[in-house]
């Protein structure tokens, strides 16, 4: 592999970062996550968008995307937040795990910075969002956490416009990151890979703890609303012991009423021999998280009717009824109440349910622009 165009701070899109420190045997230590890259000059983190260049840490992808694309906010997957609405989603280059299955392989393991598409500042990113009706902006594709300083520029200037911040995420950070991080973002989507360190050291390389740590901060040191994904694959992390473990730790530690998603796993990147996930695995950890006291569990990539309802904890009505990213009934009022019994139903509800169906809009900032 060719190596990268060398960077300097004359690169527009590279800025000076704050999460790092010298160690002593001159090398600099980046502080972002737990993978601690200690870099020599000129070297890059694992991530590859973030690097040692003139003797600090710098980010080098601050304006830049691998392109933009208006969603359904429940592709995110986020089912308590602003249902129905539009969420103008983008992306850099590089992530710090390494899943086997990624399904976005071509952006978060992209070495070529050249490949992204669209520069833009935080205010145009906001204007564009405005112009197009979307109630939020959502950082996915690859994880935000690398582009920390961008996605929180970003946030605030979508702030000043009434649009919200969405994280999609791994949440594997350092404590000091995660703090700042998260005070810019008003929802996220984590997620949880699995629930054994075998797991995520063979198939992400990375660690199980600082995950939990992130969703321990989200639940009881923010306001952030948010909700957790787990992608069953088949023989790896969908055993019936495994799931109930999960679903357990869940319970006692983020409460009942934090959206839990199970969703199916297609062969993609460096699991290609691994077999889909059946329709009926993502039923049964469904029924292990219901039966242990989750009340808000979906199912996804396929389709499944009652995988895809949210049901009154008050009535059981079927309040919110979708198939697959369009809603097919909404019974709650414009503050998120049952209309039947008047329960409040945990998120983020403002006002009748958004009409975005499952409509998916490709976006040029450059074009919107002018």
């Amino acid at each position: 592999m060719a190596e990268p165009e060398p960077v300097t701070l004359d690169d527009p899109f590279t800025v000076p970062t704050s999460y790092w420190h010298r160690l002593e045997d001159g090398r600099i230590q980046c502080d972002v996550c737990p993978r601690a890259c200690k870099l020599s000059e000129g070297q890059r983190g694992l991530c590859f968008v973030r690097g040692r260049i003139q003797d600090q840490v710098v980010l080098t992808t601050y304006g830049r995307s691998s392109g933009f694309c208006v969603d359904p906010v429940e592709k995110k997957p986020l089912n308590h937040f602003l249902p129905g609405t539009p969420v103008l989603s983008f992306g850099t280059a590089g992530c710090n795990l390494a899943c086997r299955f990624c399904q976005n392989w071509d952006i978060s393991k992209s070495r070529e910075i050249d490949r992204l598409a669209d520069q833009a500042s935080p205010e145009l990113i906001a204007s564009v969002a405005a112009n197009l009706g979307c109630s939020s902006v959502a950082f996915t594709y690859n994880d935000p956490v690398i582009f920390l300083e961008y996605a929180m520029d970003v946030a605030d200037a979508c702030r000043e416009k009434g649009i919200a911040a969405v994280a999609v995420t791994a949440g594997y950070m350092n404590p000091e990151a995660r703090r700042d991080f998260y005070s810019h973002m008003d929802a996220a989507n984590v997620d949880l890979k699995g629930f054994t360190e075998a797991f995520y050291h063979r198939i992400t390389s990375a660690h199980l703890q600082p995950v939990l740590d992130t969703l321990m901060h989200l639940r009881h040191e923010t306001d952030v609303w948010f909700e957790v994904t787990t992608l069953l694959i088949p023989g790896h992390n969908d055993s019936d012991e495994e799931i109930d473990a999960e679903t357990r730790w869940f319970a006692e530690n983020l409460g009942p009423d934090v959206p839990l998603h199970f969703t199916a796993f297609h062969p993609d990147w460096k699991m290609r021999d691994v077999p889909p996930t059946p329709p009926e695995t993502l039923t049964r950890a469904r029924g292990i998280a219901l039966s242990n006291g989750l009340r808000y569990v979906y199912t996804g990539n396929v389709h499944d009717s009652a995988g895809g309802t949210t049901t009154c904890p008050g009535c059981g009505t079927s309040v919110i009824v979708r198939d697959w990213y369009v809603i097919r009934r909404y019974a709650l009022d414009d503050e998120g109440r049952c209309t039947s019994c008047g329960t409040a139903l945990p998120g983020v509800f403002r006002g009748p349910a958004g009409d975005w169906g499952a409509r998916r809009l490709p976006v040029s900032l450059s074009v919107m622009g002018g």
